[in-house]
């Protein structure tokens, strides 16, 4: 039997370790899109999170909204707001110049990635002749030119193109190494990947937090989709949750509510104290995800 006293999700908010929190958006493409975007920001600021952060379009293509929409949430929440920035299709000094475009609008969190080809996901990566070689070089870059509270980029299932865990740690090793403060993992539906990454990471001596990224499962049709482009496992009992709840759309989001709070909860009961959650500009699941963690609005 379980001793619910021992478990850390069973614990008030006062009894367990103080936990951090970060959401993840991408900038909205429309006037609607971008309506549900600030309903979404407004509702989860109250919660304090460390951060949120704005995805960056492949090869740079909605920088200006990412750089609008980071500078605005600061200023209207007084959140701290993290651009996300890629070195696909750019040379240097354009990749440069953006940071600096960053650090001029008072923005000095960046989620460095190396982003992935036009071609897609999984495709070959192709470093501009002019441009940074790879995360590692890009987040050196972003060190050279300023204070940045720099994260990255960690795959607890091997990112597509790494040949071995060897090559996935030592590559997660050089980012950290060149300057970055945490990697964020990419979503993951069986923590057993992510604490056997854990224990791959430390072993290699690697001691900067690694943060597990939450993904709610807003619409299982679509990340099945995503998963299957970016090498996350779908795993078979995950797969029979959500079997035949296509048309039936309050079933499903209680499906996806009980599956998130189990992932997390379950991390939680294994000593984890970072969380970072993609919303996908959507608020409930990841308000109910804050709760469950215990984390309440603070006026």
């Amino acid at each position: 039997m379980i001793d619910d006293n021992v478990r850390a999700s069973r614990q008030t908010a006062d009894q367990r370790p103080e936990l951090q929190i970060s959401f993840e958006f991408f900038p909205p493409k429309n006037d609607a899109m971008e309506e549900r975007f600030w309903d979404s920001v407004h509702k989860l600021a109250p919660l304090k999170p460390r951060f949120v952060s704005v995805t960056y379009g492949a090869g740079g293509t909605t920088r200006e909204r990412t750089l609008r929409m980071v500078s605005s949430i600061k200023k209207d929440t007084g959140v701290d707001a993290a651009a996300h920035l890629t070195c696909v299709g750019a040379s240097r000094d354009e990749v440069d110049a953006v940071v600096r475009g960053y650090q001029a609008a008072g923005i000095n969190r960046i989620v460095a990635l190396r982003g992935d080809p036009p071609e897609g996901v999984g495709q070959p990566f192709t470093p501009h002749p002019e441009g940074y070689q790879n995360a590692a070089d890009l987040v050196a870059g972003i060190r050279r030119i300023g204070d940045f509270d720099i994260s990255v980029a960690a795959y607890p299932e091997k990112h597509p193109q790494s040949e071995s865990w060897d090559v996935e740690i030592d590559n997660l090793k050089r980012k950290l190494d060149g300057g970055a403060d945490r990697a964020i993992t990419q979503m993951f539906f069986s923590n057993g990947d992510y604490l056997r990454y854990l224990e791959r990471a430390r072993a290699a001596g690697i001691t900067a937090p690694i943060v597990p990224g939450i993904q709610p499962i807003h619409s299982f049709k679509q990340i099945s989709s995503f998963a299957g482009r970016c090498g996350t496992s779908i795993p078979a009992w995950l797969a029979e949750r959500f079997d035949g709840l296509d048309d039936e759309p309050e079933t499903h989001a209680l499906v996806a509510s009980a599956v998130a709070a189990e992932q997390v909860t379950e991390l939680l009961d294994e000593g984890v104290t970072e969380f970072h959650i993609y919303t996908h500009n959507r608020s409930p699941l990841a308000l109910a995800l804050a709760r469950i963690l215990g984390r309440r609005p603070v006026a």
